[in-house]
């Protein structure tokens, strides 16, 4: 039963990073995809229907992770408490600024918008990689199964780590380009015109970088954490998803509109999927003692209450997966930006 909850949490963080993962994209693009307000209406278009319930995946995401792992959640909601409060603010930010835009026919006020929206979506984009890397490298446990990361301490990945180290600045920014791209290739799928030739732009020139990026943050990970990989390499049933991460990577350049886009949604979940079944059955590692890291096991629910978790996470997901589904149908077919 803990191994399945690993998988679904796994699972629910990864689909959160494809969906709300193309906002990003798109919100960090946009400035420079549309240049008139009438492309950057029509960019606005394409995500406004479906980023905020995008976001309920974070939600359902962090309820799994509560009521399946507590003490995984109580050691990292607590040890991270600022950097959350910078994911709330940033969070808040990218929608004030898609929904407030247009609620006043002001250039300066639009453009005030924009830059919010741009600088958010970016900036989250960074926080979402450097919270991977703080994940992957771990965090300073003690014996008490707490910690407290400072914003920074010497840049060095054992001991007192903070939250920026030259390792999670390194997946910061490969997250930012590859969730440029994800966006970048949303814009392709659903617009027309100008948009669609500048966001396929941007994605030919950014995919190299990701690339590049990538192979740097799979070096970087052997250094700080060899065992991810030994572990996936003993595990043959992890190895598809693996797989699914090369092919999908190869398909958001080779392809183009949605099947580009379901590329590159699976290049994500496929790399996502294959770290935590690289990590399993660990859910947050200590700098200080490997002894002191926090386990599936250890942090797990006892049998009787993810027994009862199970069956409402068996109604209320597949109501999520449903609606946003249907959204999706809903909205399917090119954006037009609207009349006011």
């Amino acid at each position: 039963m803990t191994g399945l909850w690993y998988a679904l949490v796994a699972i629910m963080f990864a689909v959160y990073a494809v969906l709300d993962g193309f906002d990003f994209g798109v919100g960090a693009l946009h400035l420079y995809v549309a240049r008139t307000d009438r492309e950057r209406r029509e960019v606005l278009a394409a995500i406004g229907p479906v980023w905020d319930g995008n976001e309920v995946w974070l939600l359902a995401s962090g309820g799994t992770l509560f009521f399946a792992f507590p003490q995984a959640y109580a050691a990292g909601f607590s040890g991270f408490y600022l950097p959350l409060m910078l994911v709330l603010w940033l969070l808040v930010l990218r929608g004030i600024g898609i929904e407030l835009r247009s609620h006043v026919q002001n250039p300066l006020w639009r453009q005030f918008w924009d830059v919010v929206l741009c600088g958010s979506s970016a900036a989250m984009a960074l926080v979402l990689g450097a919270a991977l890397g703080n994940v992957l490298r771990g965090v300073p446990l003690d014996a008490s199964r707490t910690f407290m990361a400072p914003w920074f301490t010497n840049f060095r990945v054992r001991g007192q780590a903070g939250v920026l180290d030259w390792y999670t600045i390194l997946l910061g920014v490969f997250a930012v380009v590859a969730l440029c791209v994800h966006g970048a290739l949303f814009l392709v799928w659903r617009n027309q015109g100008e948009v669609r030739e500048r966001a396929l732009r941007a994605a030919r020139v950014l995919w190299p970088a990701m690339v590049v990026l990538g192979l740097f943050a799979i070096a970087a990970t052997e250094v700080v954490r060899p065992e991810i990989y030994r572990q996936l390499m003993a595990r043959p049933w992890a190895w598809p998803v693996a797989l699914l991460a090369l092919a999908g990577l190869a398909g958001a350049r080779a392809l183009s509109d949605l099947p580009a886009f379901l590329a590159s949604s699976a290049f994500l979940a496929g790399t996502l999927a294959a770290t935590a079944a690289g990590m399993f059955p660990v859910l947050l590692p200590s700098t200080l003692d490997p002894a002191f890291a926090i386990t599936a096991a250890g942090a797990a629910a006892d049998e009787h209450g993810q027994r009862i978790g199970l069956g409402w996470w068996g109604i209320g997901i597949p109501l999520a997966a449903a609606y946003t589904t249907y959204i999706y149908r809903m909205m399917r077919g090119k954006a037009v930006a609207a009349e006011h």
